[in-house]
């Protein structure tokens, strides 16, 4: 079986119910069913289509994007067209494997909707590189000698710049890279590979530049679309949301805060730190410093008090330099509606749990607007051939690795090797102990105080050498089974790694060496189905 699909045992409470079609009153659509509904609504709306289509050629071009994605963005001139989009911070190496899952989930949604609709839809990627998070991309988890190890780029940034405008040190990345690549052992496909991000690397400016690049070879004929939510460009077309946005700063607030408030009192867990004071917007400083801003009466103030700005002063930065302002978590969504015929918008689980605060805030910027289907991305763990052979080997089930991990079963298989077992057989041996002692105690008590506590020391010595001894056969059992017990942990380091799911840790990279760039494409013509939790996929079936 190349997929098989498993349900997740503990998936966020409301994306549960929301898959499941039970939250109807906090989307404006169900997540599976309403694209016909929703091209009805998009009809009704217009678009920038030249002026983005233009703009977003220029900066793909940039980044020497392939012909199948130049061949996109023209598409999106033809009024009928439509958008999958998501996004994602820049991560180095493309961040976590969920970055190419979604990157995945976008392009295979937007080929079935597609055929299904028989109008053009376009897969678009949204760079989140206005986050100013750098601590969040500049590692990455790579595998050598049985461990998981977080390698982190030497370059330091103490400044909070949105990502897009840091500079990317390429003797520092090089470095990085080099230490990177003595994680993975020699293939076939290393020698390429090794020399194609290098060669990116040398070709950027900043992270974008270089995530970039990344994405443009992991997808090469799946005509992907980039875009930088921090270009210069793009915020010069949003210029007038901006404006909208201040205008109308108090009714967006108010609708997010009601929602989290709701949520709450129904026992949602709420995403994000949400007040009435939250101005949702964020101000760059003329040292490029990202500033959230806050709302005090008449005034948009820096939350430590950095700016200071009437509405006057802000309206007229929205209008002469919009590249001062850029959207936080909850403006973002409603800036991209503005900008991109959103067929639907492909999210993590964290992410449909903030959406979930936003159908309001949407007709409350613009009465045209309504909040997109938001379809969850798919989630997968990638099952390498050595790697399943091990599961096989130990006889685990992977729907159990994936949830739960191996490390309490491979404690479970040494106690089974052990005749009797040896914590059983100490714990009875300090019982019995413990009871023969109590007569001692007693007696030592009855004489003096002082000889009543020592003869306590003296049980405790006794426990501590059992103890003692306890430890080192157990030592010795594992050193007898220390290629068994290795087993299980490299089974863990792959499927359940930072005991969490793998494609939260690993990074593509690993893959790649492993089986070479193909493999991307040949997941892409899967049959995946979008309304289960998480996919197994064999890259062994794949014939890899």
């Amino acid at each position: 079986m190349i997929v098989q699909s498993i349900e997740l045992k503990n998936r966020n409470k409301l994306v549960r119910q929301y898959v499941n079609g039970e939250l109807e009153d906090l989307f404006a659509y169900d997540p599976f069913n309403d694209t016909k509904k929703r091209i009805a609504h998009l009809q009704e709306r217009h678009f920038p289509r030249q002026e983005l289509a233009t703009h977003l050629r220029a900066m793909n071009e940039k980044w020497q994007a392939p012909e199948a994605t130049l061949n996109e963005i023209e598409r999106l001139r033809d009024e009928r067209s439509v958008v999958v989009i998501g996004g994602q911070q820049a991560g180095l190496l493309s961040g976590p494997l969920y970055t190419v899952h979604k990157i995945i989930s976008i392009i295979k949604y937007a080929r079935e909707q597609e055929e299904l609709l028989g109008i053009p839809v376009i897969p678009v990627f949204w760079i989140a590189g206005e986050d100013h998070d750098y601590d969040e991309i500049n590692h990455i988890f790579t595998q050598a000698d049985g461990q998981l190890n977080k390698r982190i780029i030497g370059q330091v940034e103490w400044e909070k710049k949105s990502i897009s405008h840091i500079p990317l040190d390429e003797k520092l990345t090089k470095e990085w890279l080099k230490q990177v690549f003595n994680d993975l052992a020699e293939t076939e496909h290393t020698r390429y590979l090794a020399s194609s991000i290098f060669e990116a690397v040398e070709e950027s400016n900043s992270f974008v530049d270089f995530f970039a690049r990344i994405i443009f070879q992991l997808f090469k004929e799946e005509g992907i679309v980039l875009v930088d939510a921090a270009d210069e460009g793009i915020r010069y077309l949003e210029r007038e949301r901006f404006v909208q946005l201040i205008d109308k700063q108090e009714e967006i607030t108010e609708a997010i805060f009601t929602r989290a408030e709701k949520l709450s009192q129904a026992g949602h867990a709420v995403q994000v730190d949400v007040s009435q004071s939250d101005a949702n917007l964020f101000y760059h400083n003329d040292q490029e410093e990202r500033i959230l801003l806050m709302r005090q009466e008449d005034r948009w103030v820096g939350k430590y008090d950095e700016v200071s700005f009437s509405t006057e002063e802000m309206l007229s930065i929205a209008k002469r330099e919009p590249d001062r302002l850029s959207n936080n978590v909850m403006t973002r969504p409603l800036m991209q509606e503005a900008l991109f015929p959103t067929l639907a918008f492909v999210a993590g689980d964290g992410e449909i749990s903030y959406w979930a605060l936003l159908k309001d805030a949407f007709p409350r910027f613009d009465s045209q607007m309504k909040m997109p289907p938001i379809l969850p991305r798919l989630s997968i763990t990638l099952l390498t051939k050595r790697v399943n052979k091990l599961v096989k080997h130990r006889r685990l089930e992977l729907a159990d690795v994936v949830n739960e991990g191996c490390r309490h079963l491979s404690m479970n298989w040494l106690a089974s090797k052990q005749n009797p077992p040896v914590d059983t057989l100490f714990n009875e041996a300090e019982a019995h102990i413990a009871d023969i002692h109590k007569p001692i105690q007693a007696l030592s008590t009855s004489l003096s105080p002082d000889l009543g506590a020592a003869a306590e020391r003296n049980l405790e010595n006794i426990t501590k050498e059992l103890d003692y001894l306890r430890n080192r056969m157990n030592r010795q059992l594992e050193e007898k089974y220390d290629q068994e017990l290795e087993q299980f942990e490299e089974i863990q380091l792959f499927l359940r790694p930072n005991d969490g799911l793998q494609e939260r840790t690993l990074n593509i990279l690993f893959f790649l060496n492993e089986c070479g760039f193909d493999f991307i494409q040949k997941i892409i013509a899967c049959d995946i189905p979008f309304t289960k939790d998480h996919h197994i996929i064999s890259l062994e079936e794949l014939s890899i």
